[in-house]
């Protein structure tokens, strides 16, 4: 079985819109290694052939977009050699995040039908995307902070663009989003009913496409719209706006040990908001230090090298971090009961903070030290 499938449709003016789509349904579509190997040389392929007017990316089945990446086959890797930079997760992430980049530039129209489950992972894909839809049943969330990691897959770059600093508590609280919250926090672009698809397909087979780049994503973003304005009662009842005022003043504070702390005292019986305490409050202490961190740095760092920032942290994580450990509680052990290196934020001494950001490489030796030059 391909791990992604490959399909177009014609179009008008003998143009073609290309498929493709994530084919593991049993793993809720995470983005495995197999996966980026395929699809990288085929979005390059169509990016370059002037018959593809645009891209659909998608993922099998109706549970989930992209569930996140297959970090339980970096696992193993980890446990064979702990405290060393191994190849399965340097190569995994390098690639992923070239990947991501790719679709961050790519200059046709790049739709990303996110229906379902769509985490870590399935967020860098998606959030690269020109034309990010949701549907009624969407679920988006960084959850990283449950496993030891930190929002990567470019979120140093989409979470800083977030309204009132929203990306720092998504980022700390892995809360979840449906796609009113999406739409809101500019993760998403488009709303459209999962009953809509196909109707929505045949419609991109309609459009008079041209060969000018912008006037295909304008008139995309019109069929879109239009088609939202037809459905905007099926848009389910956001979390995140109830609970604004309350989340803005917590993340006023000057230090990650506050933000966290007056996160934590907010009281409210909303269910979202408790769940998300109760992320934080179990998660991983270092990876609270470093979102603070990613975002402050992030703040004025390209595209490019919001990416190379992350490969480091992401090897780092499983050298230094707690990353190995948190796979192991929630994925293999499953017992939920990680043992993170330190018990809690306030705990965290600086000194492993920055370590946490010193590039395991040599210089000039960054896997993505090119990545602009792509």
């Amino acid at each position: 079985m391909d791990v992604v499938t490959f399909s177009t449709r014609p179009a008008a003016n003998g143009k073609t819109i290309a498929i493709a789509t994530l084919n593991s349904e049993r793993s809720l579509n995470a983005l495995s290694l197999p996966m980026v190997e395929l699809l990288e040389p085929k979005l390059k392929e169509w990016r370059d052939d002037p018959s593809v007017a645009c891209v659909w990316l998608e993922g099998a089945g109706e549970k989930a977009f992209c569930a996140g990446g297959d970090i339980v086959a970096m696992y193993q890797a980890m446990q064979d050699r702990p405290g060393q930079v191994v190849s399965e997760v340097e190569d995994f992430f390098t690639r992923e995040y070239q990947l991501d980049y790719l679709i961050q530039t790519f200059p046709k129209p790049f739709i990303v039908w996110g229906h379902g489950i769509v985490m870590g992972g399935g967020m860098g894909l998606m959030n690269g995307a020109s034309h990010r839809i949701v549907t009624e049943s969407t679920r988006m969330a960084m959850p990283e902070v449950t496993i030891g990691l930190y929002p990567d897959v470019g979120g140093t770059y989409f979470l800083n663009r977030m309204p009132d600093k929203l990306g720092l508590f998504m980022g700390l609280t892995g809360a979840s989003m449906n796609a009113s919250d999406a739409l809101f926090l500019k993760l998403a672009d488009h709303f459209v009913p999962f009953a809509e698809k196909e109707a929505l397909l045949e419609n991109l087979q309609e459009i008079s496409w041209g060969d000018t780049e912008s006037l295909n994503k304008q008139k995309l973003t019109d069929t879109l719209s239009e088609l939202q304005q037809q459905h905007t009662d099926l848009l389910p009842r956001g979390a995140v706006k109830g609970q604004l005022d309350s989340i803005g003043q917590a993340l006023n504070g000057d230090s990650i040990d506050q933000v966290v702390s007056n996160i934590l005292a907010i009281e409210s019986d909303d269910k979202w908001l408790t769940r998300a305490q109760g992320s934080l409050r179990n998660g991983c202490p270092m990876t609270a230090h470093l979102v603070w961190n990613q975002l402050q740095h992030g703040a004025k760092l390209s595209l490019a090298e919001c990416f190379q920032l992350e490969l480091t942290l992401s090897v780092n994580c499983a050298v230094k971090g707690d990353f190995s450990e948190g796979i192991r509680a929630l994925l293999i052990d499953k017992d939920n009961q990680p043992k993170w290196s330190y018990p809690s934020v306030a705990e965290v001494p600086a000194e492993a903070v920055d370590a946490m950001f010193m590039s395991p490489w040599g210089d000039n030796a960054h896997p993505l030290k090119d990545l602009a030059k792509e």
